[in-house]
């Protein structure tokens, strides 16, 4: 296991700042570092730098103090810049934290960078959940539990049924994608959630994991046939900046010639950003058929998303 150092700790009762450093911090599960700005029930509760790339920054002429990015926690001997997401670290006795984004977008340039010149954080700063509290100080060690390799396509696999949000029934669907990508050895599979059928759930789940998260795939399951509260296809045609119809044929064709029932699948597949939606039926049987069918040109074509600029005869997984 990689270990490191926690070099300083910061917070800041107000977001977009610079953060001030602080003797020790309490982190609780699922929340953040108490009392600062961006602890609370979402993704991004905890953010991180690596000290060198502080430091290159002081080199090139900036006078910069602790947290002047916004950073919470400066490490250093680990090397932030390998680790993908779910990634687990453990710093001091009790802590640990699941890399959940890397990088974040300004969209408009922020107080930091006003104040600063620059901002690494957009570029070099990894964002984490709290999944384990207890305190921390620095000079505390920090070692990588599990690294993720960022070679490794991010998935995330969202089933769609009001019957099994509500535990009325077992989501079989689901999990038998999430075994389908995992063994194909190109994909780390980031969430399994399992939302209802309704539209404006689905649109808001799709949008969360393409928007910054540093996702490659969202899969949803279920959802695409015609009975009145199958939304999934309307949901993500209203989210996608790009359709993505070759892969929506190469999966009704492969399904059509074991069933005739394929041809009522509407599911669709699109481009938001960099991430790519791909509409599955909610059978495990038909999930599993249609995702086949496509699979092997997937790395492919997320590798293009990412920027891979190789000749397209080349494997990208």
């Amino acid at each position: 296991m990689t270990s490191g150092t926690l070099v300083y700790v910061c917070a800041s009762e107000t977001r977009g700042v610079s953060k001030r450093a602080v003797e020790r911090a309490v982190l609780r599960a699922d929340h953040g570092i108490e009392g600062d700005a961006h602890a609370g029930e979402r993704h991004r509760q905890v953010s991180m730098l690596d000290v060198n790339d502080i430091e290159a920054m002081r080199q090139s002429g900036m006078s910069l103090a602790p947290g002047a990015f916004g950073e919470n926690l400066a490490l250093a001997g680990v090397a932030l810049s390998g680790l993908g997401l779910g990634s687990q670290l453990r710093i001091g006795k009790t802590v640990e934290l699941a890399i959940s984004q890397i990088g974040k977008q300004c969209h408009t340039p922020c107080a930091i960078s006003a104040k600063a010149g620059d901002c690494i954080m957009p570029r070099a700063g990894l964002f984490a959940r709290v999944t384990q509290g207890g305190e921390v100080q620095p000079g505390d060690p920090v070692v990588v539990v599990e690294q993720v390799g960022r070679s490794l396509f991010q998935a995330v696999v969202l089933t769609i049924s009001d019957r099994c949000s509500r535990g009325e029934a077992e989501d079989i669907a689901g999990p038998s994608v999430v075994t389908l990508l995992g063994e194909s050895g190109c994909f780390h599979i980031y969430r399994e959630k399992i939302i209802p059928d309704e539209r404006d759930v689905i649109e808001e789940n799709l949008r969360h994991y393409c928007d910054g998260h540093g996702i490659d795939l969202v899969v949803t399951v279920g959802g695409t046939g015609f009975s009145p509260r199958d939304v999934t296809p309307e949901a993500t045609r209203a989210v996608v900046e790009r359709l993505a119809p070759g892969l929506d044929e190469a999966m009704r064709a492969a399904s059509s010639a074991k069933t005739p029932f394929a041809v009522v699948s509407r599911g669709v597949s699109g481009i938001r950003g960099t991430a790519l939606i791909v509409n599955l039926p909610g059978s495990p049987k038909a999930a599993t058929e249609n995702l086949s069918a496509i699979l092997p040109a997937l790395p492919h074509a997320l590798g293009k998303l990412r920027g891979d600029t190789t000749d397209c005869s080349s494997p990208a997984c």
